[in-house]
């Protein structure tokens, strides 16, 4: 069962190898945007807000390698805004009002979601979109709704919740290592 498991995740991974082109140009986008002076916000649900968490404290402290911080926001750690918007507007409300209240023009909103049907993400990449932000999904299984809706998707090839996360923090790692290089205090 154990070897089976591990059998899936590596066929996945294999099958991440061909997205190789799109991550290039999401990794080239965030430096873009970073050094344009706008900010990263990343949104998502359960294991795609812990996701989310993760790719944000990566960049602002730092992946590997000694460089200034920089400035990436998780939009799923504020459980006073979460809970006030949630109970005043309703739940699928809570990236969505964020973005509105923080997000400008020129910046990048990652919006993580292994379904592509998660509706607050959804609105929130819609709000981020009426903004001017650029947006990216982080998706798995078809894409969903969020597929069509993103400037960038990048779409894991399964249907394996699990799986599309360990890619999804695969992805990430390979963006903030790219990251890392390119405002190294070492260049």
């Amino acid at each position: 069962m154990i070897l089976n498991f591990i059998e899936e995740h590596l066929k996945v991974v294999e099958a991440v190898k061909n997205l190789e082109k799109i991550i290039k140009l999401f990794s080239t986008k965030i430096i873009e945007t970073l050094k344009s002076g706008n900010r990263i916000f990343l949104i998502g649900n359960g294991g795609s807000a812990a996701d989310c968490q993760h790719i944000a404290a990566e960049l602002v402290g730092r992946f590997k390698n000694e460089r200034k911080g920089l400035p990436a926001i998780a939009l799923t750690t504020d459980t006073s805004i979460l809970t006030a918007v949630g109970n005043d507007y309703s739940f699928d409300e809570i990236f969505a009002r964020q973005i509105e209240a923080l997000a400008n023009k020129g910046d990048l909103v990652i919006g993580i979601s292994t379904s592509g049907n998660s509706e607050n993400v959804i609105r929130g990449i819609l709000k981020a979109k009426e903004i001017g932000s650029y947006t990216v999904g982080l998706l798995g299984k078809d894409g969903g709704k969020l597929k069509d809706l993103v400037d960038l998707a990048i779409v894991v090839p399964s249907n394996n919740t699990p799986r599309i996360q360990e890619c999804h923090i695969l992805i990430g790692h390979i963006i903030c290592e790219i990251v890392d290089r390119e405002f190294s205090d070492d260049r």
